[in-house]
């Protein structure tokens, strides 16, 4: 391993000695300067990878040196040290971007903890996260092993998937493809835990089995719409856990956060999950009261969504909430819709509830299908989650999410489903009429490789429409994706490491629900 080279400038630097050797002595080459103009010359000549510089020297000063180091190597660290407390020089210094500030007189380890932070930290927080997860993963392993409750399955995906996003700034592809394999693992039994608990979880009670797409305005919304609190609700559309787990630190100035976790039902598709969480109703119960929306056409969301609102007020109304007036809805799909409830938001407050639903996260998972260059900027999880942060920093989503802290309202933010990134194909056969959908089918005699898929022959028994008597539907399970045999390859290469939505993971299943209370 290449010992780390330190620059030390400082007019006294005959005094330092001991310093000097016991940096030496702990692995670092360091080189001196007795003035700014020599350290310089020996920046502009050499690599260092960090430069200990005193702020009073004869001649030019270590603020003034500051900025031509800046100059010459912009990304180079530098540590000021000096015997001047003010306050203001340390904004001068902080301002010019020096990485850490120590006043004398320093001793040794003063030194070696500053250079240790700044040359080491990322190799020694890999250190600790590596051995973290390590004994976390061994308790993974044993759980499951044992019995799984639905808390369970939550805790051990926001582990994953809290793990997955401070990876992000470590960087370790090895540590990335463990985590990978495990939660490759995990979604492995929870496939077999979710053909086990599912049917029993939609034909239950709701006080006996975990909250369900259908709970949500109920269990959250209501409460606070009857305490006679001014709400408003974003479902982004396709967010995972993770996702809001790198949005997270945006709301941070902003609000005091509670989180909650819920399970899609299946399939875990914007017209099954979405509808079922503005209607309160089952996909069944749903086409039993509205049966114009299961009307012979494909699932998608121009088709299946065009009712959210008259639907969330219908359920608050069977709820027996009157409220003085119809709530707000607004979809933002466009820049312009972003930017036209950014403009018009007072307005939009003047009802008890507010209901946004956000598609940029869902348009992103279809579009990076479908264009090779976004792939290329996406290529896995990390970059996808780094692409939908670069996003939100600058939609004007986050601006609205700027104003509404300056309100008197109660907002909840979640999401309808999640997305896996699909990676490895399965048979499916079925006749014409069988949807097109790659992670879940309907239509008549489907067949499918039983352990890759979840049967569901009766569809009243799981909640689902009928749309004639029958047929019967199929669910993907774990990263698996249906292709039929007529070209197969073709298909199977074609969808290859997409990111799908509708069948039965961890990251389509389990997701958040976030209270937002400004601060």
């Amino acid at each position: 391993m290449n010992r780390a080279k330190i620059l030390w400038v400082d007019d006294e630097v005959e005094f330092l000695q001991p310093h000097i050797l016991f940096l030496r002595e702990k692995g670092y080459d360091v080189d001196t300067a007795t003035n700014a103009e020599d350290g310089l010359d020996l920046i502009r000549k050499q690599n260092f990878d960090l430069v200990l510089l005193d702020e009073m020297m004869p001649g030019k000063d270590g603020l003034n040196a500051l900025v031509d180091i800046k100059k010459i190597n912009p990304g180079l660290p530098v540590i000021m040290i000096t015997k001047n407390e003010e306050e203001s020089l340390m904004e001068d210094a902080i301002g010019a971007q020096i990485n850490d500030y120590l006043t004398k007189p320093v001793n040794p380890s003063q030194i070696l903890s500053a250079a240790k932070k700044i040359l080491e930290s990322k190799g020694i927080s890999q250190k600790k996260f590596t051995r973290d997860y390590t004994q976390e993963l061994n308790k993974i392993t044993l759980q499951l092993m044992s019995p799984l409750e639905p808390e369970e399955w939550i805790d051990i995906y926001l582990r994953l998937s809290t793990w997955d996003v401070e990876l992000d700034a470590v960087g370790d592809k090895e540590l990335r493809e463990i985590i990978h394999n495990q939660r490759r693992e995990c979604n492995v039994e929870f496939g077999k835990y979710i053909e086990r608990k599912y049917l029993e979880w939609v034909n239950a009670d709701k006080n006996e089995r975990p909250t369900l797409s259908v709970d949500i305005v109920e269990k959250y919304l209501y409460p606070e719409l009857k305490a006679g609190k001014k709400v408003a609700f974003f479902v982004i559309d396709c967010m995972r856990l993770d996702q809001w787990l790198a949005l997270e630190k945006y709301f941070y100035p902003y609000y005091t956060i509670q989180k909650d976790y819920y399970f899609s039902i299946l399939p875990t598709a914007t017209p099954f999950a979405r509808n079922a969480i503005f209607s309160g109703l089952f996909p069944s119960e749903l086409e039993k009261r509205y049966p114009e929306m299961w009307a012979q056409g494909e699932d998608d969301d121009y088709s299946r969504n065009r009712h959210e609102n008259e639907l969330l007020y219908d359920q608050l109304r069977l709820l027996g909430l009157k409220l003085r007036s119809e709530p707000r809805y607004n979809k933002i799909i466009t820049v312009d819709e972003g930017r036209n409830l950014e403009k018009n938001l007072a307005a939009q407050l003047d009802s008890p509830l507010l209901s946004v639903v956000v598609n940029f996260v869902d348009i992103l998972a279809h579009s990076r299908s479908d264009l090779p260059i976004l792939k290329e900027i996406a290529p896995d999880e990390s970059s996808y989650r780094s692409l939908t942060r670069s996003w939100f920093e600058h939609s004007s989503l986050y601006t609205i999410f700027q104003k509404l802290a300056e309100k008197d309202i109660t907002i909840y933010v979640t999401s309808d489903h999640g997305s896996i990134r699909c990676l490895r194909g399965t048979k499916v056969l079925g006749d014409r009429e069988t949807s097109t959908n790659l992670r879940y089918k309907y239509g008549r005699n489907l067949k499918a490789e039983a352990k890759h898929a979840f049967f569901i022959d009766n569809p009243m028994e799981g909640k689902l429409p009928r749309r004639n008597f029958n047929i019967n539907y199929i669910v993907a399970k774990e990263d698996f994706y249906f292709v039929y045999p007529t070209n197969y390859h073709k298909y199977l290469a074609h969808y290859r490491d997409s990111f799908q939505h509708g069948g039965i993971s961890l990251e389509e299943m389990i997701l958040p629900v976030i209270k937002l209370q400004p601060k």
